[in-house]
Formats: structure tokens, C-alpha cells, sequence
């Protein structure tokens, strides 16, 4: 079945930068539409982002112009770069097979923060 294993998560402060990792496996990610989604404490889940195959992106209002999604086709895996970050990103994220956060890892906390 898929596996998805986020990592890269931490404390950060306002403005400053983050690259999230996503390694795949037990699946064909080079077929998938991938997604990232977050979980801000007491909230659902609110998608971020998606990247085709072939790494065409869309993003959420929210990061639009802040964070940027990159796949590798040959090692399974896919990045997030989050810049100018702010308290609000503060999350868990996943990455997931669908936006509404199918399939997610064990997600890996990001903190913005002071």
C-alpha cells in the first residue's frame, strides 16, 4: 500500500525558511498528482498544494508566492520550500496522494515562532 514519510519539519522564526521532504514508496509516484496539506492545532485539514507528474503547481491563497513544490520522478520524493514563513503556517504537514490528504505520512511539525 502507499507509504509517504514527511520529514524536514522545525522550529522557526517569522521570515525565515524551511524545506519539507516527502519520500514515497510501494506505489508509482511518477503516475500521481501529489499534494500537500496541513493541520493547524484545532483546526482540519487545509490543503497547501499540488504538483502533476510532470510538476505543473497550484497553490493555496494562503502561500501563493511563499512556498514552492518540486517533485524528483526518480527518487521518489517530493520537496516543499516554505520562505518568508509566518505564526499562521505554524502546522502539521503531509504529503498526500489526493488534496483532501489521502494517504498521509505521520506528518512533520513545523513551528513559526519568536
Amino acid at each position: 500500500q502507499v507509504q509517504l514519510v514527511e520529514s524536514g519539519g522545525g522550529l522557526v522564526q517569522p521570515g525565515g525558511a524551511l524545506r519539507l521532504s516527502c519520500a514515497a514508496s510501494k506505489f508509482t509516484f511518477g503516475n500521481y498528482i501529489m499534494s500537500w496539506v496541513r493541520q493547524a492545532p484545532g483546526e482540519g485539514l487545509e490543503w497547501v498544494g499540488s504538483i502533476t507528474a510532470i510538476g505543473s503547481t497550484s497553490y493555496s491563497d494562503s502561500v501563493k508566492g511563499r512556498f514552492t513544490m518540486s517533485r524528483d520522478n526518480t527518487k521518489n520524493t517530493m520537496f516543499l520550500q516554505m520562505n518568508n514563513l509566518k505564526p499562521e503556517d505554524t502546522a502539521v504537514y503531509y504529503c498526500a496522494t489526493s488534496t483532501r490528504g489521502s494517504n498521509r505520512g505521520q506528518g512533520t511539525q513545523v513551528t513559526v515562532s519568536s
